[in-house]
């Protein structure tokens, strides 16, 4: 059985982006989209205008949360030989109704893949906006960078994270 990564997230967090469960990589490292092959820190640079993938992972962390973005997954445990998420066994679900007690300010929910997604209804079920996005991962070839980036941008926009003019 393994165990996720702890929410990163403050009280006045306005977008939370919510993966499925980490990958081998990011558990071993403990940090969030650490496998040097996902597009998540790149994609998430070039929206907010700052090298996010060259930088060490506190300041990545510390970038999102000055911007009000927030990481998370929606499984707490599970059983997963390997990375994808059609691996994924017994998974616990994270209780998603503890964030707007921890994030009162929250106001949009991006569903990073398909295996996130699944939750979609019950965080419309709270009130908080709620969009699915492609995976960042590696396993998603089906888009390609550009394209990916292009529907992120979108929902950035929408949640008001992104810098002004870009």
């Amino acid at each position: 059985m393994l165990t996720s990564l702890p929410p990163v997230l403050r009280a006045d967090t306005r977008l939370l982006i919510l993966g499925s469960f980490p990958g081998v990589a990011s558990l071993q490292a403990g940090q969030y989209y650490a496998h040097p092959r996902n597009q998540f820190w790149p994609i998430l640079g070039d929206l907010l205008g700052e090298p996010l993938h060259d930088r060490d992972y506190s300041e990545r962390i510390g970038y999102l949360l000055e911007r009000r973005i927030g990481l998370w997954d929606v499984y707490a445990t599970c059983v997963r030989p390997g990375s994808l998420d059609s691996s994924i066994r017994d998974a616990v679900p994270n209780d998603l109704g503890t964030l707007l007690r921890q994030a009162p300010r929250l106001r949009m929910i991006v569903h990073n893949g398909a295996e996130s997604a699944r939750r979609m209804r019950e965080v419309k079920a709270l009130g908080i906006a709620a969009w699915r996005l492609p995976s960042t991962s590696p396993a998603n070839a089906r888009l390609g960078y550009h394209a990916k980036r292009s529907l992120w941008r979108e929902a950035l926009d929408a949640a008001g994270v992104l810098p002004r003019g870009s």
